[in-house]
């Protein structure tokens, strides 16, 4: 760590005099969460018919077993009681799991709601919460967070909290109300919804508990777990008995839809008009498989991609957005490892085998056309997960234009095995072909082996693939890393070693860079003061090396950053570089060519997040220094304005000033992004774009109505404006959408 870094964090430490957090007089407390045992509640069947109305009125509920439901604080204070009470029973019937809970608040006015949306900002907002580990393998299940005013976080979660996908939605029937000392949640969760192994005897499942006091920056949960673990830590989640004889439905679900679109615009002349409709069909063919069908894909509803300004010489990830692929998600998972709490060095926007982004998208980010397909996902007996998947899309363009894009073919299969509790091994194979009619072959197959093993505080991982490609006969297309990663209350460390072929290509997946060894180390500390207004100092070291395959350094990266958070939620964060490129040959980087070389040099960036429980929230980040054989500043500013639960206004700008090449230039981008909810069933949302890069303008507006659950209206106005001198038609693109779905369950 530098003199400087050192320096700033007394700085920070010495601004407020220490206070000594004395939250309880009580002699057992603080305790350490995991030698406590795990906590166990019992469900009650009730034959009693439950209103779900918040109010939590019905007999059946007075009688359940609240007895265990004690949370333990994770921030501010570990290892102390919560300040509130907090009760919680479990009911269920013939077809429904039913959750209440009494969330004690002596200061109700003050509780913090970001908004009314599905997937609200959970970070920044008082809830409870519950996660499911419906086959008790300690790995997998669903989590389900409420705020006060009856929005639903929900999401599946995959092995032991280290995959989560928030995309994924639930049939659930939620209701809050607040009183003048609590506020109450009544949550009926039906079997379809969740996926379990039937049987004729009691079940137990695994579960956990958590509640979020956000003016107090207060996390408690009733299966106390240190802090670096999230809720969703299965291994360590509580237990649940008393589900007596649960038999499977039907679980099927039909979800048809009808839309009718206009396109006009410089890529449009035609002023193209369509109308077009298509199904999605979830079954359960099992308990523990789910079958997946769709046909006449389409996704004119999901939002546009967030504009980036790239400043590098490699390419940029862009996120999954479409709810077909996002679901189970983490069954196909074979990437670079990013783990909550533990800093892995790398994630799947460096390198993942199966990106779902490649279908269906061409490079360039437009859809093209998916006839249909089929995913198979769920668990073979206790040990095994398997996922299935196998899509086709139909031509695009024409020859005599020299725009077609052929047909394709995309099959993906993925075993993984549980071993040793909560660790696992598995394998992937992907293949990529065309099938069009001009009977081409050209194809691309990628292969590979995993693990993943957790013990206690260690994670490990490791993957070997490879590729295989019809018009390649490069010999290095194989990949390979190793991670070990460690953390306790205090420290945290980790190295990964990693190595990319220069022919490496999967046509399924993403790599960021390829014909490359990696070495990265870290090591961090986690002090938590005894200071009222600090809750953690968190100073770290990274140390990157990238070398070719040669053995030639190309990269030398050495970061030390000190992270304070505060009480309130606020972070400030410091951090040096000290790096050198050396480029073997010369590369255009952020558009201006750079010449064959070796360059170093040092910047320094500094960053604060206002948390989303204030009204008036977002994060500055400055950055200045060198940059190649010039110089870069760089200033990001976001900004959230939300003066109540129905209305939020987001303002984002960035600003780089460049010398690089013997070129002086800026790259910007602007955007602004508007959300209103008129309930948890109403929205309007407008998101507006400007990349000076490219000159274009970029506008989203989208109403949505739920009006059945998982079924919705969507009006969607989208449009690409050229703002450049030269541009013949301003109007690159313009549609409006038009789009019903309506989900049947049987």
């Amino acid at each position: 760590m530098t003199t400087f870094h050192v320096a700033c964090l007394a700085l920070v430490v010495g601004a407020w005099p220490a206070a000594a957090q004395t939250p309880a007089n009580d002699a057992r407390y603080p305790v350490d969460p995991l030698s406590l045992p795990r906590p166990t509640l019992r469900a009650q069947r009730t034959a009693e018919e439950i209103r779900v109305d918040g109010r939590l009125d019905e007999a059946a509920w007075s009688t359940a077993d609240s007895s265990t439901t004690v949370f333990i604080q994770v921030t501010p204070s570990p290892g102390f009681p919560a300040t509130e009470n907090t009760i919680v029973r479990v009911l269920y019937d013939d077809h429904n799991l039913y959750i209440g809970a009494t969330l004690f608040e002596s200061e109700p006015g003050r509780l913090v709601v970001p908004g009314l949306e599905q997937d609200y900002d959970t970070q920044s907002a008082d809830m409870f919460a519950v996660a499911l580990d419906t086959y008790h393998d300690l790995q997998n299940g669903f989590v389900f967070a409420v705020n006060p005013a009856g929005a639903v976080w929900d999401s599946q979660t995959f092995n032991d909290q280290r995959d989560i996908i928030a995309a994924w939605e639930g049939i659930i029937d939620v209701r809050t109300s607040i009183g003048d000392d609590r506020w109450t949640v009544e949550l009926a969760i039906p079997f379809n919804t969740l996926r379990y192994k039937p049987s004729d005897g009691e079940q137990v499942w695994g579960l956990a508990f958590s509640r979020r006091i956000r003016h107090r920056n207060e996390d408690s949960n009733w299966s106390p777990t240190p802090r670096q673990f999230r809720l969703y830590k299965f291994s360590q989640a509580g237990t649940l008995t008393g589900l007596q004889d649960l038999r499977p439905g039907r679980n099927l679900w039909v979800k048809p839809y009808i839309l009718g679109n206009r396109l006009t615009g410089a890529t449009h002349p035609g002023n193209e008009n369509d109308a077009d409709a298509g199904l999605d069909l979830k079954w359960g063919v099992t308990p523990r498989l789910t079958l997946d069908l769709t046909t006449n894909t389409d996704f004119s509803q999901v939002e546009v991609d967030q504009e980036q300004v790239n400043l590098t010489r490699f390419s940029l990830f862009f996120p999954e957005k479409r709810d077909f692929f996002l679901e189970n998600e983490g069954t196909f998972a074979f990437q670079d490892v990013t783990i909550r709490n533990y800093r892995t060095g790398s994630s799947a926007r460096n390198f993942t085998l199966f990106h779902s982004r490649r279908i269906g998208l061409s490079p360039s980010r437009t859809a093209l056309p998916i006839t249909g397909g089929a995913r198979l996902t769920g668990k073979l007996g206790d040990r095994f997960e398997v996922g299935l998947l196998d899509m086709q899309t139909h031509n695009t363009g024409s020859l005599a234009a020299n725009d077609l894009i052929p047909a394709e073919n995309f099959a993906v299969a993925r075993l993984k095995a549980q071993v040793l509790g909560s660790s696992s091994v598995g394998a992937m194979f992907l293949n990529r072909q065309q099938t069009g009619s001009r009977g081409e072959d050209a194809y691309n197959r990628s292969w590979g082996v995993d693990g993943n093993f957790n013990i206690r505080n260690v994670v490990l991982s490791a993957y070997v693939a490879g590729t295989a490609e019809s018009d390649s006969t490069g010999e290095s297309r194989t990949a390979a890393m190793f991670q070990a990663a460690w953390r306790n209350p205090l420290w945290d460390a980790s190295v990964l070693a990693k190595h990319v072929g220069d022919d490496f290509h999967p046509g399924l997946g993403f790599v960021d860079r390829t014909g490359i060894r990696r070495l990265y180390a870290t090591v961090g500390a986690h002090p938590q003061p005894h200071n009222r207004h600090i809750v953690e100092i968190n100073p770290y070291v990274d140390v990157d090396f990238f070398s070719n395959l040669d053995g030639n350094l190309e990269t030398r990266i050495i970061s030390p950053t000190v992270a304070v958070q505060f009480s309130d939620g606020g972070i400030l964060s410091i951090d040096a570089n000290d790096r050198l490129e050396r480029l073997f040959e010369s590369a255009s980087i952020a558009g201006a060519n750079v010449d064959a070389g070796t360059y170093r040099w040092r910047d320094l960036s500094a960053s604060y997040t206002v948390p989303g429980s204030h009204k008036l929230s977002g994060r500055l980040s400055v950055s200045r220094g060198g940059f190649y054989d010039g110089n870069r500043t760089s200033l990001t500013a976001t900004t959230r304005f939300r003066p109540d639960p129905h209305l939020t206004l987001d303002l984002a700008a960035q600003h780089n000033d460049l010398s690089i090449g013997g070129n002086d230039f800026t790259a910007d981008l602007y955007s602004a992004r508007i959300r209103w909810a008129g309930n948890v069933r109403t929205f309007l949302m407008g998101f507006v774009q400007y990349n000076q890069a490219s000159e274009e303008l970029i506008s989203n507006v989208r109403f949505n109505l739920i009006h059945a659950p998982l079924s919705d209206l969507f009006v969607v106005f989208t449009e690409r404006r050229s703002l450049a001198d030269a541009a013949p038609e301003p109007v690159l693109e313009r549609g409006i959408t038009l789009k019903v779905t309506r989900l049947l369950a049987f």
